[in-house]
């Protein structure tokens, strides 16, 4: 069996049920099965995502067009 014929199979299996129990479990396994790749950095990896994306809101950042075109002439 295909992933795609299984994935149909499961929606059509989540549609039908109207059990909140059922449909509780399924919920968590997708959140279970999610990796947390936050809570896995170190505290300084973090408080680095943090400071970016804080510089961002203010404006502070360059854009990508203009770093790719500072990096070209290596290119």
């Amino acid at each position: 069996m295909s992933v795609e014929t299984t994935k149909l199979e499961l929606m059509h299996l989540l549609l039908q049920t109207q059990k909140e129990s059922l449909l509780a479990k399924i919920k968590k396994v997708f959140e279970d099965d999610h990796e947390d790749w936050w809570s896995e950095m170190s505290k300084e990896e973090q408080q680095e995502i943090k400071t970016g994306l804080t510089q961002a809101d203010k404006g502070n950042y360059t854009a990508s067009e203009t770093v790719m075109e500072r990096f070209d002439k290596w290119h």
